[in-house]
């Protein structure tokens, strides 16, 4: 419990949490990413002038009407119109390396374009550490790779950034830097077209961000600390988000506004995931705050806002991760017992009483874990800072890769070679192996 003070003593528990606004309010930027305005709006707040002209000297002699000398005294005293529109130099800086596939060596290149998506068979898992990522200052908790730009791996961080990273590419790694929030980044996804990353984190708000051009896109400011997100799997102009006040809110990127809220009085979200038809999804709060153990687990209706069933796990153990598998009818959580549970996905959602995954350890750390694509394995990460991967049918243990001397905290299998595996650590650190 030591390592989890020291990694949140300066973003969390010895500061007060940030005032949150009174009610969720976006606040919309100058564009929108997936339905721009017709009209563009303007950069300043106020009516836009001719510059070059007021920059002009005056002719001597010409008399200067009172209209014009207030016009010029407003323009020198105006401030930056809007804060959150970051300038250039801002920008610059967080750009630190490209972000282009043309930087691959040939041979990594040629993999991710011909390589084609199959059945994966074990003795093709991940076993040694092929690249290592340094540039986190703090623990990291999340690690989510580019559904469509395959070569670039996204990072959330305590140390208040977001990093992405070029991973095969023989210049520089680290290719971009945002430090747009202003507290520890909770969670970090992609958009399902790969332009975009979108965070969360203490300062009670999600951010989307282009990644390309550097700019902060829209903020969806909460009353809560935002502790996980996740774009809906058919309308990628939906997301989810839980914080630390038991609220879960769907939101709406095009208007930045909440569509759902998923109200049931529950402790911290800790994680979050749809169903495959995208239909229900499944929310897991800390419950370690009282005697109610029923509500650690919950699948909701999307349409409907009501829990299908809340009597899905009665164990007293909260769980920080929360799996679908990607074809089969059950999805998994991870225990803070130290193993990871089984649920049937059809009503009453049981819970399989003769089959768990469990070798791994948990020990309060916001251990996650993640199937392959082919949903042949499933990965967790552990206290021990190990990778353990299991044969997600058979639930044995299939190989463990030590990766890290503190805790390896997320997992993210390549979504196009099969062979390849992030993680990151609570010192810092991500990887990959292959």
């Amino acid at each position: 419990m030591d390592l989890l003070f020291k990694a949140y003593s300066n973003t969390s528990d010895d500061e007060p949490e940030p005032e949150p606004d009174p009610e969720p309010k976006p606040v919309n930027h100058h564009h929108l990413p997936f339905r721009p305005s017709k009209r563009p709006k303007s950069e300043y707040l106020f009516p836009k002038l001719d510059l070059q002209k007021r920059e002009e000297a005056p002719l001597p002699g010409r008399y200067i009407s009172k209209r014009e000398r207030a016009l010029a005294g407003a323009v020198s005293q105006a401030h930056e119109p809007n804060p959150i529109h970051r300038d250039h130099h801002v920008i610059n800086q967080s750009v630190l390396g490209s972000i282009s596939e043309l930087d691959l060596p040939h041979d990594v290149l040629s993999s991710m374009r011909h390589k084609p998506k199959g059945r994966t068979q074990l003795s093709q898992i991940p076993g040694k550490l092929s690249v290592a990522l340094h540039g986190h200052a703090k623990a990291v908790n999340a690690v989510h790779w580019s559904p469509t730009h395959v070569h670039l791996l996204a990072s959330a961080g305590m140390d208040q950034t977001i990093c992405i990273w070029n991973v095969w590419s023989r210049g520089q790694k680290k290719a971009r830097v945002f430090s747009f929030h202003n507290a520890a980044v909770k969670d970090v996804k992609w958009s399902q077209q790969g332009s975009f990353v979108l965070s969360c984190g203490y300062d009670c708000s999600s951010r989307l961000i282009d990644v390309e051009k550097g700019l902060e896109s829209l903020i969806f400011r909460d009353d809560q600390v935002v502790g996980v997100i996740k774009f809906h799997p058919d309308d990628s102009n939906l997301f989810l988000s839980g914080g630390s006040k038991g609220r879960l809110r769907l939101w709406d990127v095009r208007t930045g506004k909440v569509v759902h809220e998923y109200i049931r009085g529950l402790g911290p979200i800790l994680d979050v995931e749809f169903s495959t038809d995208g239909k229900q999804f499944v929310s897991s709060s800390d419950v370690s705050g009282s005697n109610i153990s029923e509500n650690a687990i919950i699948v909701w209706d999307i349409s409907r806002q009501v829990p299908l069933s809340n009597e899905v796990y009665a164990e007293a153990y909260t769980c920080p991760c929360v799996r679908y598998h990607p074809f089969d009818p059950y999805f998994v959580a991870q225990s803070n017992g130290n193993y990871i549970a089984i649920f049937s996905s059809k009503p009453p959602f049981k819970l399989d009483k003769y089959k768990r995954y469990e070798s791994h350890g948990v020990s309060g750390f916001p251990i996650k874990c993640n199937f392959s694509l082919d949903g042949e394995k499933l990965a967790s990460g552990s206290s021990d800072g190990s990778i353990y991967l299991y044969n997600s049918r058979s639930s044995v243990l299939v190989k463990k890769i030590k990766a890290y001397e503190e805790a390896c905290v997320d997992i993210a299998f390549h979504p196009i070679l099969s062979n390849v595996i992030a993680s990151c650590s609570w010192n810092g650190d991500v990887s990959v192996f292959e």
